[in-house]
This record gives C-alpha cells, sequence and structure tokens, in this order.
C-alpha cells in the first residue's frame, strides 16, 4: 500500500496548496491512501467542518489533528459524526471524537490511523505511551498497516515513540513543529519513521506565521497578533510503501514540493 503523510496545513494559503498540488502527486505517485494533520486549517490555528470537507475533495482521505483541534468550537459536534478527522487519542475519556479508525480501502485492504500528542512543553493530557499501549491490547482483528501520528514538540518525543512502536506499527510520523525534518527512514522492527513530516503553508514565515510580528514579539515580549502569512507555499509529505500482508514498511521518502 502507498501512503502520502501530509505535514500540518496552514491556513488559507495551505489549503490552497493542497489542492493544487494533491490531485497530481495522487496520480504521479499512485497513491492509495493520502492522510493530511489539518489543525491549523481554519484561520491558522483549528479545523471547522467547512475547511475538513475542503480537504476531502482535494483529495485527502483522513485528517488526524493535535492541540489546536478544540480552536473552533464548531468542530465539536462533526468530530461526533462517522467523519474521517481524529483528535489525539490520549485525551481524557469523555471528549468529543475519536483518537483512531480504520478506513476501508475494499479489495486493497484496511488500514488503522491513529493520533497521538505529546506531553512535553505540550499538554498536560494522559501519556501517549500507554494510551498507545492499551489501544493495540484491547482492539481485536486490528489491521496489519497501522500508522500513527506522533503530534508532538519535543523531537525526542517523537524519536522515542518510534522506538517503543518499532515492530508493532507500519509507521509512526511526527508533526506539529511544522519544519521538515531529513531523517525519514525504517527502524530495525519494520517500522517507517520521521521526527516531522513539515508542513504545507507559505515558505517565506516564521512556521507560517508573518514575520515581523514574531520577531517583534522575540524582541520585546510583547504579546502579537501572529496571521498566517502570503506568499509561496511549501508542502511537505513523506511517501511510504507498506506490505499489505505483514504490515512492515518497505520504503519511506520525503516527498517536498513548492507549488
Amino acid at each position: 500500500m502507498r501512503i502520502l503523510t501530509v505535514g500540518d496545513v496552514i491556513g488559507r494559503p495551505g489549503r490552497r496548496a493542497v489542492r493544487e498540488t494533491l490531485p497530481r502527486l495522487r496520480e504521479e505517485l499512485d497513491l492509495d491512501v493520502v492522510i493530511a494533520n489539518g489543525e491549523n486549517s481554519a484561520g491558522g490555528k483549528g479545523l471547522t467542518q467547512s475547511t475538513a470537507e475542503e480537504h476531502f475533495r482535494a483529495g485527502v482521505d483522513i485528517i488526524t489533528s493535535g492541540n489546536h483541534i478544540w480552536h473552533e468550537r464548531q468542530v465539536f459536534p462533526y468530530l461526533e459524526q462517522s467523519v474521517p478527522v481524529l483528535r489525539p487519542l490520549n485525551y481524557p475519556p469523555g471528549v468529543p471524537g475519536r483518537g483512531y479508525l480504520v478506513h476501508d480501502l475494499g479489495p486493497r485492504g484496511r488500514l488503522m490511523v491513529v493520533n497521538l500528542c505529546g506531553r512535553i512543553e505540550l499538554l498536560d493530557i494522559d501519556c501517549p505511551f500507554r494510551a498507545m499501549d492499551h489501544l493495540l491490547e484491547t482492539m481485536p482483528a486490528r489491521p496489519a498497516i497501522i500508522i500513527v501520528d506522533m503530534h508532538a514538540e519535543a523531537t525526542s518525543e517523537k524519536a522515542a515513540m518510534g522506538w517503543y512502536l518499532d515492530g508493532r506499527v507500519s509507521a509512526v510520523v511526527g508533526t506539529h513543529t511544522h519544519v521538515a525534518t531529513a531523517d525519514a527512514r525504517i527502524l530495525p522492527g519494520g517500522t517507517a519513521f520521521v521526527s516531522d513530516l513539515g508542513m504545507v503553508g507559505p515558505r517565506d514565515s516564521v512556521i507560517g506565521v508573518q514575520v515581523a510580528p514574531i520577531l517583534q514579539h522575540f524582541l520585546t515580549r510583547m504579546p502579537a497578533r501572529f496571521d498566517v502569512a502570503e506568499g509561496p507555499c511549501v508542502f511537505n509529505a513523506v511517501l511510504m510503501e507498506i506490505d499489505d500482508a505483514t504490515g512492515k514498511a518497505k520504503h519511506i521518502e520525503r516527498v517536498d514540493r513548492l507549488p
């Protein structure tokens, strides 16, 4: 199975880049599934039903998220519907939505996608390592192919999750920092790993945000409004080929474009 995992999509410019780039990539790379992190799709922070559906029309199959998923309250009831949108699995019980889903491709088979959120310098929520253990131990007849989006600030936490799940899942891909990393590889147990997918957002920015207010904030420590930048966008993603029968990764490579 050929799976493209796409970095955090940033606001309107990022959504436009997905619309312009993804249909071409689906054909060029002969993709079976596209997974994109959409938690920054609505105005640079949050997700709405309309922005999610815009991604689906562009060719995204499954949307993952992270700590910003709750920014737009209108998404709460949407998450309770049977839509392929995830929030982190390791939130406490009772919050809207779900942290994993099984995606059925018919004759092509099934795969499971899981969304986790880190805790180092990010959120004080349940342990992502134990949450993943519980899911793997209690879910009967799970698919061979399991893709994990580890949304975290610390590279060390993402790398640790890769090693922790090596041989138990097909891939662990990091999101959240919006900076693409060059460490894509297959771990000894057959799990594909990359510390961060990067982003789909304005190239001439500070992780997708206008430069001037960010610099002013660093220089003065005064509050500033952070708006999504404009201009040409980078499209950061990672392509993986996973063995349908074993769930082991056979290949991983970066797919970076400047639409």
